[in-house]
């Protein structure tokens, strides 16, 4: 593990441990963290973390979400142009999405997308020089979860650095949830969740759980999903 992993890093810093002429070659840079050179170079402030051997990221906590290569979105359909769709996903600028991007999507078979229609995506291409592309499928051309939302739900904006917490493999809070109220969810890294329960009742109770779990320790979500069963009625069955 690096050496500044679960530190607090700051724009400048370079991180020699991950300069490394043999380790560079094999590494995944995300948010926060640029290649200049030989050095690799922190470009925000906050709090180095690393998943799996090789990708690293800065954990911080910003408004406006900026897109990565291979993250996950929540995007509403604007406007339809020949065979694109423009999709607001929250950036500064729209992301292009081709109606070839579905799973059995051809020329002939069209999906049936419209605009206001929410879809779950990744990016195909994200940097500063290009404009955005997102898909609906991954890179065996299957939708693998991707694709338009249908069939209702709720859909709410939360900080960027609270549907990491949500998504890590250390956060519980969806588990916990899931074992009292079956739900559906899907989680876009630009900060937007789609939730869907059985009742209404049940899905804002469960978005107001999410919503107020940023600043808490596992033990504190515990207590407080415990709580929400109390208030609610949940039940296992």
């Amino acid at each position: 593990m690096a050496e500044h992993v679960n530190s607090v890093v700051l724009p400048g810093d370079i991180l020699t441990e991950l300069s490394e002429t043999g380790k560079r070659s094999k590494l995944r840079l995300g948010p926060g963290l640029r290649l200049d050179a030989e050095n690799v170079v922190v470009c925000k402030c906050g709090i180095l973390r690393q998943k799996e051997e090789n990708v690293y990221w800065v954990d911080t906590h910003q408004k406006r979400y900026v897109p990565v290569k291979g993250e996950n979105v929540l995007g509403i359909i604007t406007t339809k142009a020949g065979d694109i769709f423009k999709v607001d996903v929250g950036t500064n600028e729209q992301a292009t999405l081709s109606y070839l991007a579905f799973e059995g999507a051809t020329k002939k078979n069209r999906p049936n997308v419209q605009i206001g229609d929410l879809v779950y995506a990744k990016f195909l291409v994200a940097n500063k020089d290009m404009e955005p592309e997102l898909v609906c499928i991954d890179s065996a051309g299957r939708s693998n979860g991707l694709g338009v939302i249908s069939g209702g739900g709720f859909v709410f904006q939360c900080p960027l650095g609270l549907v990491r917490k949500i998504l890590s493999p250390d956060c519980q809070l969806l588990k916990l949830l899931g074992k009292h109220m079956p739900f559906e969810i899907a989680v876009g890294l630009n900060g937007r969740v789609w939730v869907k329960a059985r009742t209404i009742d049940h899905t804002i109770a469960i978005c107001n759980a999410i919503s107020s779990v940023e600043f808490m320790t596992e033990n504190q979500i515990k207590i407080m999903v415990n709580q929400l069963v109390s208030v609610v009625g949940w039940s296992s069955r």
